[in-house]
């Protein structure tokens, strides 16, 4: 990724009340490199996300940018980056995914933890 490890953190309030796997939880904080950045919510794919996804389906690994004529988004052009993850559960609270580096030398360059808090 070129400026190192980048950390991506989501956090969900746990619910007692609710038996629900972690990543069915649908409203998320998220923090990138311990600083909040926002808010993530879970929601079905558009028309337009599964183009892009059929796009993409040929691709195996690498980053580019998909023009904006070819996914008819109206914000311009698409950056995308399609790696190989690792998950690691660590608990039903907990749950991460590091994206693994090709050359297998070094540590991964992308993680995605997933946790519920409370």
């Amino acid at each position: 990724m070129g400026l190192g490890l980048v950390r991506i953190a989501l956090e969900c309030e746990k619910r007692p009340s609710e038996k629900i796997k972690i990543l069915e939880e649908p409203i998320w904080t998220l923090y990138c490199n311990g600083k909040k950045s926002g808010y993530g919510v879970k929601r079905d794919p558009t028309d337009e996300d599964l183009m892009v996804m059929q796009t993409l389906h040929p691709i195996s690994m690498g980053a580019g940018v998909i023009p904006a004529e070819a996914t008819e988004n109206p914000d311009g052009e698409l950056t995308y980056m399609r790696a190989h993850f690792e998950r690691v559960v660590n608990s039903r609270d907990s749950e991460t995914y590091y994206m693994m580096n090709p050359d297998g030398n070094s540590g991964p360059e992308l993680s995605i933890f997933f946790v519920r808090v409370g």
